[in-house]
């Protein structure tokens, strides 16, 4: 397990990285955390009751260039008990299942509808890598944040919340 600490404008929090049951998106968010990609991010979602995403853009919305997309680690995560409930991480993705790369969200419910379901046959879920040890009371200040329509991107927060660093503890 490695600790990924995100210094924040609303405060910070420490994200426990599951290493050993997502190995590739773990390593793959790692690897953007080593060469500062989520530096000067913002989160640029944010869905009440549901979740808050980030690692794709500067602010302003200015979407940032990420690494070739990894491979969709659900059905080992699925098997290890990984389930996307409330204050866990999750990799972000487009509708294909191997398109995740830098953008990551954090669970502010308990969201069984992104699970991996082996026996449906079509539902990729969203791979479960790591969860919030602690700083929840920082990521409770950032999911309250007003939000609004920006350009073609909904539920944008109004005022940026801006991530300054990432480090590896």
């Amino acid at each position: 397990m490695a600790l990924v600490k995100f210094t924040t404008n609303h405060g910070d929090f420490t994200l426990d990285i599951d290493e050993v049951n997502a190995p590739l998106t773990a390593a793959n968010f790692l690897q953007y955390v080593r060469d500062g990609h989520y530096d000067n991010t913002v989160f640029h979602r944010v869905i009440e009751g549901f979740m808050i995403q980030g690692g794709g853009f500067e602010p302003g919305m200015k979407q940032k260039n990420g690494r070739d997309p990894i491979a969709h680690e659900g059905v080992a995560t699925s098997k290890a008990g990984l389930k996307n409930t409330m204050y866990t991480v999750a990799m972000a993705r487009t509708n294909e299942p191997h398109s995740g790369s830098s953008q990551f969200f954090i669970n502010i419910a308990d969201n069984a509808f992104l699970d991996f379901k082996e026996a449906s046959g079509s539902s990729w879920g969203y791979t479960v890598f790591g969860k919030v040890s602690d700083g929840v009371d920082t990521v409770d200040k950032i999911k309250n944040v007003k939000t609004a329509t920006t350009g073609f991107h909904q539920n944008v927060p109004k005022e940026d919340v801006t991530v300054s660093k990432a480090v590896i503890l």
